[in-house]
């Protein structure tokens, strides 16, 4: 293990922190929503167009909030090259309970014990697709702390989203998402310019312990995101005018290159989109709403709090909209589109998507705003910074880099018949908390390197193995930012079947 500097020891406090790597994990078996709006009487289009969705990923008995993060966490670790004694905190933010207790932070330690290391800070953050975020602002918050002992922390959020049939079926998925977070990043959290909103209500909430199904109140949830995302930006646009000379006009979306949002179906997205250029008209000086908005000066005395179903409002500022859309968002939706809501990971997957979607040179310097929402509710708005160095060896390189493969890896998904699919949510909802359980799912399904459970115990304990890792898409080992660390070389990870118990 390395030897790290103590706080007292070090000069300087910690520079540009941020996400240095990510990595994506998805299930290897999909819906086609096509099919499925066949198969469930809907009307053509109403999933594919009205929700904007293609594809919906889903786990079979096999698969649990726990294989997830422990699928995707590996795949972090073995792609940098970054051994696990240089891991100082790891947060998981996830809304998929499997034990009102025991934390999936707890069963992710068990890849940590042949590095002999259990001195690892953080737990579960919980508060239904927030959590993630919640993760990664606390991981931000203890490297740029005097806490911080000179070692990389990491976030994984994770969930497995179903519904119950009925017509939130469709806007279901699952994946988890994980990263590396230090100084010198490539993607910088941006200092004092977040915008949050939380307040008490039920739009989304899940009371049934006995169920993986939410109660949702549909309408509310909207408004509630919409009101949210209303609330976020204009206090992250003020904190932003804050940093400004007080001649600087207000921050806009052309300020902006890219806009990053929680995605709980894409349709929903584009309409977000829309919403903070209503925002941008209706804070522009009076002088200039003609100019810049022509023929939308009718909507002048609109208040924002009176049209979250207003379909005048939105389909004007959806059509003013659609090139920044086409410009700074719909990049972002690669994974939202084809796997579906991930929950906590899903705005995380639209960065990967966006950073995916480019090269290296093209992300330089550039500003991305996020936008992470959690019914109940939670939300915030964020930015970040990308690093200025794009050369063949820098971390912005390496970043996209690892992300290259992303197509390729939903493109090799399995497609499963609308009835398996449905057939499939009959086991887990028959099983869900079953003990003892033995899973029946095929394991032959799963993507090499996966994660899967074997065995609930009568005293509910499960049981992993993993399918053998037939190869990794390695990038180049992440150096060291504050000593010299003896990375581990990827090739060297065993292939063989581990099985721990929980």
């Amino acid at each position: 293990m390395p030897s790290f500097k103590s706080s007292s020891e070090r000069t300087g406090w910690p520079q540009d922190v941020g996400i240095i790597a990510i990595e994506v994990y998805f299930p290897s078996q999909f819906v086609d929503q096509k099919e499925l709006e066949s198969f469930d009487g809907a009307s053509q289009g109403k999933y594919t167009i009205g929700l904007g969705q293609t594809k919906m990923g889903f786990c079979s008995d096999r698969e649990d909030i726990n294989s997830l993060c422990l699928t995707v966490l590996s795949r972090l670790m073995e792609r940098t090259g970054v051994g696990y004694e240089n891991i100082g905190r790891l947060e998981v933010g996830t809304e998929t309970i499997i034990d009102k207790s025991k934390s999936v932070k707890s069963c992710l330690m068990q890849l940590f014990e042949d590095a002999g290391n259990s001195d690892v800070e953080g737990i579960d953050t919980t508060n239904a697709c927030y959590g993630g975020t919640a993760a990664l602002i606390n991981a931000i918050n203890w490297v740029e702390s005097s806490s911080w002992d000179g070692r990389y922390a990491v976030v994984v959020a994770g969930d497995i989203a179903v519904y119950a049939t009925g017509p939130a079926r469709p806007t279901g998925g699952a994946g988890a998402v994980a990263m590396l977070v230090g100084p010198h990043a490539p993607l910088i959290m941006e200092k004092g310019v977040r915008g949050s909103h939380m307040c008490h209500v039920y739009d989304f909430y899940k009371p049934d312990l006995s169920s993986e199904y939410p109660t949702v109140d549909g309408k509310l949830s909207i408004q509630c995101y919409l009101s949210a995302l209303d609330a976020c930006y204009q206090t992250f646009s003020r904190k932003s005018d804050a940093s400004k000379n007080a001649s600087s006009p207000p921050m806009t979306l052309d300020q902006l290159d890219a806009v990053i949002f929680h995605s709980p179906f894409c349709k929903l997205v584009q309409k977000s989109l829309a919403r903070l250029a209503f925002n941008d008209f209706l804070n522009t000086p009076a002088d200039k709403v003609a100019s810049k908005y022509p023929g939308l000066e009718a909507f002048r005395e609109k208040k924002l709090e009176d049209t979250y179903f207003d379909k005048d409002v939105e389909r004007a500022f959806m059509d003013y909209s659609q090139a920044l859309f086409q410009a700074k968002t719909k990049p972002s939706l690669l994974l939202a589109t084809q796997v579906g809501n991930m929950y906590t990971p899903s705005v995380y997957g639209g960065l990967a998507s966006f950073l995916a979607s480019n090269s290296a040179r093209n992300l330089v310097g550039k500003k991305v705003a996020m936008f992470s929402y959690g019914s109940g509710l939670a939300a915030t708005m964020f930015s970040l910074r990308i690093s200025e160095d794009a050369g063949p060896d820098s971390s912005l390189s390496h970043l996209v880099t690892s992300l290259a493969d992303l197509t390729v890896r939903l493109d090799s998904r399995t497609r499963v018949s609308p009835s398996v699919f449905a057939e499939t949510m009959k086991l887990r909802e028959s099983t869900h908390h079953k003990a003892p359980y033995t899973p029946v799912g095929s394991i032959d399904v799963l993507f090499p390197g996966t994660w899967y459970l074997t065995h609930v115990d009568e005293k509910y304990r499960r049981q992993y193995e993993r399918r053998p890792l037939i190869s990794v898409h390695a990038t180049p080992p992440i150096a060291s930012t504050s000593t010299n660390y003896a990375l581990k070389d990827s090739s060297s990870v065993s292939a063989d079947l581990i099985s721990h118990q929980t």
